[in-house]
Order: C-alpha cells, then structure tokens, then sequence
C-alpha cells in the first residue's frame, strides 16, 4: 500500500482517536493537577435594636472572580495523588512505621481508600479473567462436539448473559442469593446456619461479584473461541488422530496453540474490562464490603459536592494501572509478530 493511501486510510480512525481518547485523556490530567478555589469567608457585622453581632458569609462575587481568573480551580500539583484518598504517602509512611510486621503493615493499608479499592480491583481482574478463558474455552469445546440438531440452543443458551442487560443480569442474582432466593436458600442449608446473609458477609459478596463477572463475560470468550474453532485445520486433526492422540492431546497440542492468538485478544479485553469493574458494586448494592477504582470515581463526581480533582487523580492512575496489566501482553505480543 502506498503511503498516500495509507494515510488517507488511517485518517479518520487517528482524528476519532485524538478527539475522543487522547484529548480528553490530557484534560483529566490537567484537571488532576488542580483543586477547587477555596470559598471566600466575609465578616459582616449585624445591628439592631439590641446590638450587634458578627456572622460570617460566603462572597459570592470574590468567589466568582476567582473562577473566572482561574476555571480550573486552583494549581496544587501532584499533593491531590498524595493525599489520603489516593496513594496517602504520609499515612503509608506513618504505617510502614508502626507496623511490627508484613501482615500488620497490609492491614493498616488496606484500611485506606485507594489501597482498599485497588485490593478488590485487583483480585477480581486477576480471578475473573483466567475463568473467563477457561469457561468460555470450555463452552466452546462442548459446543463444537454437539451434536448439530442440539448446537443452535445451546448457542443461544449460552449467549443469554450477554444479551441480557447488565443491571437486570446482577438484579436477577442479587434476588438469587437473598436470604429468601433460591442460592441463598441453598447456602443456609448446606452451611447449616439459617442465618448465613450473602450480602452480610464480605468473603461472599466478594465471590457473589465475581461469580457474577464469570456469568457475565464467558459468553464473550465463547463466541470468539467458537469461531476460531472453524478455522482449525482439520487434516492436522485428522493426523493427530492417526498419531494416535486423544481428545485432550489434540486440544492441547493442535487448537490450544490454534487459539492462542484469540486468547491473547479476550485477554486483554478482560482485563481492561475487569480492571474497570463497576457496574456489579452499584448493581449489588455492595460498596460496604466492595470498592473498585471506578466505583470511587463515580462517589466523587456524586452527592452535593463534586471532587473534580480527586476523581481526575484517580482515573489517571486507573489508566496508569490499566497500562501496567496490559505492558506484558502487549510486549509479547510485539515480540512473536517480530519474529515473523
């Protein structure tokens, strides 16, 4: 291809690119480098027929010449990263300090905000996207060994969580695993206390989350490994018979390596979806025991007093952290298409 008509062919995707990804990237940062102008406080003394007395106001003109001269709020640099909502470096300090060992150290940590919310993000990318792999792989393998009458609905079947609207998807389970839904029913009997609560218990919420996240992402990972399954080839498979390979060999030696390459692909949607995880906390009602990076953006944009600036730090190190998982993949990848 020409270099003309390459760059006239990547055009419109590099102008989306800039308008919609990498300008508002640099905006979030610029806003996380400043903070909200403090209010300016008047003294304004009150006369009567019995005295006077002073109270204190709001100027509402010196405060609004301030965000006329300074939209942004005011520059504070990197001290909104450091406070104590987001990487709290003092108070690691003061814990690092304090702490007589590596277990005592991780306890007072994960008391703090971002460190409380980055454990579960963290634990939930890293649990939900191997069993997502696995369970789609899994369902695909199955799908494509049925029988063909039978292959259509258990396609559809297994595409339903994906259909299905998240909020209504989480709704569904979150009735499920009440103490009167059928899941949490069943748990009571099997633990043998009648008054086992799903939603009461941290360690539970934190599998109901993820259970809920397998549920919902499998059917991803099964569409795309279903299609790459008819792209095996099968005079290999075929040879690999004759070898005298089994069914497991032939998985392991000829369509996992198939595969490999869509594996690389679900993988890293995965796990920058899984990073983001979000909808299942507010879905779940479950922000006592479960906190991610998004859910605490979206708490400081909420309420009565909008956090612009700490929700700016924390999406720029969700992006960061985002970055890091990815680095890995992406490197390697780069690595086996140099090799070709």
């Amino acid at each position: 291809m020409k270099h003309k008509t390459f760059f006239w062919f990547v055009l419109p995707s590099s102008v989306a690119m800039l308008l919609f990804i990498f300008v508002p990237i640099i905006s979030v940062v610029v806003q996380s480098l400043h903070v909200e102008h403090e209010q300016v406080i008047i003294s304004v003394e009150n006369c009567g027929p019995f005295g006077c007395t002073q109270a204190t106001t709001i100027d509402q003109e010196a405060t609004k010449k301030l965000l006329e001269a300074e939209p942004l709020g005011r520059f504070s640099g990197f001290d909104t990263y450091a406070d104590r909502n987001h990487l709290a470096v003092e108070d690691v300090s003061q814990a690092w300090d304090k702490a007589d060992n590596w277990r005592d150290f991780g306890s007072q940590i994960l008391n703090l905000p971002f460190y409380k919310a980055m454990s579960f993000t963290l634990a939930y990318t890293f649990i939900v996207t191997p069993l997502v792999l696995i369970v789609g792989f899994i369902i695909a393998v199955a799908v494509n060994g049925a029988v063909k009458a039978i292959r259509g609905p258990i396609i559809f079947f297994s595409l339903l969580p994906m259909m299905v609207t998240p909020l209504v998807g989480s709704l569904i389970i979150f009735w499920m695993v009440d103490a009167r839904g059928v899941l949490g029913s069943m748990l009571q009997v099997l633990a043998g206390d009648p008054e086992l609560s799903v939603k009461a218990s941290t360690p539970l919420t934190w599998v109901m989350l993820m259970f809920y996240g397998v549920w919902h992402s499998a059917p991803f990972a099964f569409i795309v490994y279903y299609a790459g399954l008819q792209t095996v080839n099968q005079d290999t498979l075929e040879s690999a018979m004759i070898d005298g390979a089994n069914r497991w060999e032939q998985i392991r030696y000829v369509i996992i390596p198939h595969l490999l390459p869509l594996t690389t692909f679900i993988a890293l949607m995965q796990l920058m979806d899984n990073f983001r995880v979000f909808e299942p906390i507010v879905s779940f009602a479950a922000s006592a025991h479960a906190t991610s990076l998004s859910w605490s953006i979206y708490n400081d944009l909420g309420g009565e007093v909008r956090q612009l600036s700490s929700a700016a730090a924390t999406s720029v190190l969700t992006i960061i952290g985002v970055a890091i998982l990815l680095s890995p993949v992406l490197i390697r990848t780069w690595r086996d298409f140099s090799r070709k």
